[in-house]
């Protein structure tokens, strides 16, 4: 984290406040002023802030957090006492990241699980007393990666009719989205030349591309087959910082750009990592 943004262009990170690596990420964070940080909310695949005897129905035995999304999903939608959990759960790292003495520059999921109403509703309604003016909502633009490298993005076809509903209900909400993100297409797999093709072919509006940059891949939580050292490299190359230059946008995060404008903002979820950068 602190190579990425000292030495390129990482100006925005989302910090996971459960998990095991959160105090030495934050500490970072309040060496390095002008990193905008926001809340990273887990809900699958992760550990809970709060006491997993209080979120029964979120965790397993082993007091983690649900892997079988579909099937949560559906328990959340139609079970009062899991969404009362998940309630419960939001608030518990709203209030751990407030104690972080961090200003709140965003708000996103993990998985994007926040597509599901039922959590984007909650996240929305408790959000709101914890400063919540910014969230993601993952409308990736498939042209723009055909362009690059004939990629055609086909989760997305399944995932935006979702996303821009996300969208649409949270600008009437008041909380600024993006107009495009990148970073799902090539989640794990933004190199170099990648990242230099994006920038300078990023559409006009408000644009966010995030990538998930470490050392090496070998840490709890890791994702099989990511490329986490080649995506810190992208975001130190010199070709990265040239094609920034020369497109004409702006670097900056949420908090940077209420007013609207062009922007190319480089965002990295906090993983879990024995050693942060």
């Amino acid at each position: 984290m602190d190579l990425a943004h000292r030495a390129g262009v990482l100006s925005a990170a989302s910090l996971m406040v459960g998990g095991p690596a959160s105090a030495d990420a934050v500490a970072r964070a309040r060496r390095m002023p002008r990193l905008r940080v926001g809340l990273h909310l887990v809900l699958v695949e992760g550990r809970p802030v709060s006491p997993p005897s209080t979120v029964p129905d979120l965790v397993t035995r082993d007091g983690l957090f649900r892997t079988d999304m579909a099937a949560l999903g559906a328990d959340i939608f139609f079970k009062s006492r899991v969404r009362r959990q998940v309630a419960a759960e939001i608030e518990a790292q709203f209030d751990a990241y407030r104690r972080t003495g961090l200003p709140l520059d965003h708000v996103n999921a993990h998985k994007h699980y926040h597509l599901h109403p039922t959590i984007a509703a909650l996240i929305l309604k408790i959000g709101r007393r914890h400063g919540l003016f910014a969230s993601r909502a993952p409308i990736e633009p498939r042209d723009v990666l055909a362009l690059i490298d004939g990629t055609q993005g086909g989760q997305a076809y399944v995932t935006e009719p979702w996303a821009r509903l996300l969208r649409a209900r949270y600008r009437r909400g008041g909380v600024m989205m993006a107009d495009h993100v990148f970073g799902m297409a090539w989640s794990g797999a933004m190199t170099s030349e990648r990242l230099a093709a994006l920038i300078r072919r990023l559409p006009k509006g408000l644009g966010e591309i995030y990538m998930h940059p470490a050392t090496d891949g070998d840490f709890d939580g890791a994702a099989p087959g990511y490329r986490y050292a080649e995506e810190l490299a992208a975001l130190v190359a010199p070709e990265t910082a040239l094609a920034l230059r020369e497109s004409g946008a702006v670097l900056g995060s949420f908090s940077d750009f209420r007013g609207g404008g062009r922007v190319a903002t480089a965002v990295s979820a906090l993983k879990p990592a024995k050693e942060w950068l």
